[in-house]
């Protein structure tokens, strides 16, 4: 098994971008719950973030949910973002919260509700070219509940239509990110259940479209390592949205239900060249962000406590020696194969985690330095009167 010293190096560049809403009031579908010193705004929202980079050094960058994170300048938060040490990232749309989309947004029969629903994305590219950004994540509520309902290839030719519209309106540097999901709150289809019907639709616009994997988006049993092996293979992998999951889109801490999963899907993007150094523009090509909803915890630390599991698990699948695997799958070796995986992910890096850290000037316990800092007390003090952010 490779050792820690020779993979530290690797982690230099990790980046891992935290969602505006993952800092506002969350709940189920039955009540959002609201909890002391929860943001009111987006300021307060990036400043948040800002705060589990500070501490941990994985988090530089911040998305944003139109029109959940609406200003009139964004040149100016743009500047605020920066002054708070981080960035602003990915642009995520909406259009599953507007009466007009009840039946589909961009998918819809009525030409006039799709050309709403495009000129939002355009919306959305104004955003992305004051703040810098360079992707725009459309995850669409689309689909139909009950057979006959709609017209199942009509959908996916007005769907095509729509996206290419969007499509040609980016910038030369910016991409267009389609995410994916089985069900909910379609049940009978939904538009962009998988993968496949995702990749389908990104490969027909272009280069500059790619594919996003929500790790809870998908049924159980599923083998989500094959799919990112399967698009980094194609080069059609753009963006992970990270979370757990027991049952459905559970939007549960990243590693939370099965941190095996969460190794072996970090070992395959390793392994197929979706980690390492940064491109010139400061990205990488794989952006690693996390998709959660902190319902019944603090949500700063719940943010702490995600992107160490993301450090954790690459760590871990870092340790994997890959030289001595090949050759064990290549002898047809079954067991010495599994063992070299195995005994990666049972290795305990927590202390050279910790060392890694204080190196870097870091606390070696990100977590319990922040416990300790008081800075919790000091924004459920600050943070009285005015409307906490939430899904809405």
């Amino acid at each position: 098994m490779t050792d820690f010293a020779q993979v530290a190096a690797q982690l230099e560049g990790q980046a891992i971008e935290l969602p505006s809403w993952a800092f506002g009031n969350s709940g189920t579908r039955f009540k959002v719950f609201g909890s002391p010193g929860t943001a009111r705004t987006v300021e307060e929202k990036i400043a948040d973030a800002a705060t589990v980079h500070r501490f941990t050094g994985l988090a530089p960058s911040v998305a944003l949910h139109i029109p959940w994170d609406l200003v009139d300048d964004y040149v100016a938060l743009r500047r605020y973002a920066e002054d708070q040490g981080v960035r602003l990232g990915t642009i995520n749309s909406n259009t599953f919260q507007d009466d007009d989309y009840k039946l589909g947004a961009l998918t819809h029969t009525d030409a006039k509700i799709r050309q709403k629903a495009i000129d939002h994305h355009f919306e959305c590219i104004d955003v992305m070219d004051a703040t810098g950004s360079r992707d725009l994540k459309i995850w669409l509520a689309e689909g139909s509940n009950y057979p006959g309902q709609a017209d199942l290839r009509g959908r996916q030719d007005r769907l095509h239509e729509s996206l290419s519209t969007i499509y040609d309106r980016l910038g030369e540097d910016q991409r267009l990110v389609l995410e994916y999901k089985f069900f909910e709150p379609a049940f009978y289809h939904t538009d962009v259940p998988d993968w496949g019907t995702s990749y389908v639709q990104v490969a027909a616009l272009g280069d500059r479209a790619v594919v996003c994997l929500d790790t809870g988006h998908h049924a159980p049993g599923t083998n989500i390592e094959f799919i990112v092996m399967q698009l980094l293979r194609l080069g059609k992998l753009g963006s992970f949205d990270f979370n757990s999951r027991f049952y459905a889109d559970d939007d549960l801490i990243v590693g939370a239900a099965d941190p095996f999963q969460l190794f072996r899907i970090l070992f395959e993007v390793i392994r197929g060249g979706g980690y390492g150094p940064a491109n010139p523009d400061g990205h990488s090509d794989v952006a690693f962000m996390l998709d959660q909803c902190h319902n019944i915890e603090a949500k700063i630390p719940g943010q702490i406590r995600s992107v160490l599991n993301v450090q954790e698990m690459t760590a871990r699948a870092l340790l994997v020696d890959r030289d001595a695997l090949t050759a064990a799958q290549e002898a047809g070796d079954v067991l010495a194969a599994n063992e070299l995986f195995m005994d990666a992910f049972s290795t305990d890096v927590r202390a050279d985690l910790a060392a890694w850290r204080e190196e870097r000037g870091l606390p070696a316990n990100p977590m319990r330095a922040y416990a300790e800092s008081g800075h919790q007390q000091q924004i459920e003090a600050d943070r009285i009167g005015g409307t906490q952010a939430g899904w809405n």
